[in-house]
């Protein structure tokens, strides 16, 4: 080998640097609990600069503290709250080069067949169209800093139905999002802006609680789950942070399907 040739870096080195997070500006919605705020604590442990953003200030605030980030608060069914972000973001921490659409619910518990239009428009606005609008808020900053990552957290249920779960608006808005991803993704892949989705299966959480807390519920999870165990917020983080950062440079208009076999079966 010639003396002036460089040495191949350490193979710990080289996965520590693909996760190196850090002088990036990432934003998490959704980040008052759950996902979003495991989320949140992940990416300002890989030296991301993060703001958490969400209705309830109070949570917000608190998580914010601990990670040294910053606390946003904004009602993600409100596209001029939507249109606000952006720049609180910039001013804050600085322009945003990670988004992570961690922000979703189900309203109402109706057959398809039932299902009032009020909540299939409230499903629509916080489910699809605010990651399209949250989107749109970061390109340019995206555009100034030449990369981004955004990733949409969506599940399976935008892939298969669900016996016994009515869910026919949260599923077309989550299955919207793997659309979504495909679009932008080819859009915007000439500005090294990589789009991806994770499709989380069960995993406890304030939508879930429920049927976690359900005995039968709890069976029936148990028997459709492959893997011989409940899942875990740590388990869909995993898969968002890879996404988020250079592990992943080489992958967008994916969705990543993490449900421990469920949609295998």
């Amino acid at each position: 080998m010639a003396d002036n040739a460089a040495e191949p870096a350490p193979p710990g080195d080289t996965a520590a640097r693909m996760f190196d997070l850090r002088d990036r500006v990432a934003i998490v919605t959704g980040a008052s609990s759950g996902l979003g705020a495991d989320v949140a604590r992940a990416l300002a442990g890989l030296g991301a600069r993060v703001a958490v953003v969400a209705r309830r200030h109070d949570r917000l605030a608190e998580l914010a503290k601990d990670i040294d980030g910053a606390a946003i608060t904004c009602d993600l069914a409100d596209p001029a709250a939507i249109g606000q972000l952006g720049p609180a973001v910039a001013d804050t921490l600085g322009p945003p080069e990670i988004l992570i659409n961690a922000a979703g619910n189900r309203f109402g518990t109706e057959r398809a067949e039932s299902e009032p239009l009020t909540d299939v428009r409230h499903t629509m606005e916080l489910n699809l169209i605010a990651p399209l609008l949250l989107a749109q808020q970061v390109f340019p900053y995206m555009l100034e800093v030449g990369r981004g990552s955004i990733v949409h957290v969506s599940s399976i249920s935008g892939r298969v139905g669900v016996p016994g779960i009515p869910q026919a608006s949260y599923a077309a808005s989550k299955a919207g999002l793997s659309g979504l991803t495909a679009e932008l993704a080819v859009q915007w892949a000439r500005h090294s802006i990589r789009v991806n989705t994770v499709a989380p299966g069960f995993f406890r959480s304030e939508i879930t609680d429920s049927l976690y807390d359900s005995e039968r519920g709890a069976e029936y999870l148990r028997r459709n789950t492959p893997l011989p165990r409940q899942g875990v917020a740590g388990d869909i983080t995993g898969a968002i942070v890879w996404l988020a950062g250079d592990a992943a440079a080489y992958v967008t208009g994916q969705t990543i399907v993490v449900d421990g076999g469920w949609t295998a079966r």
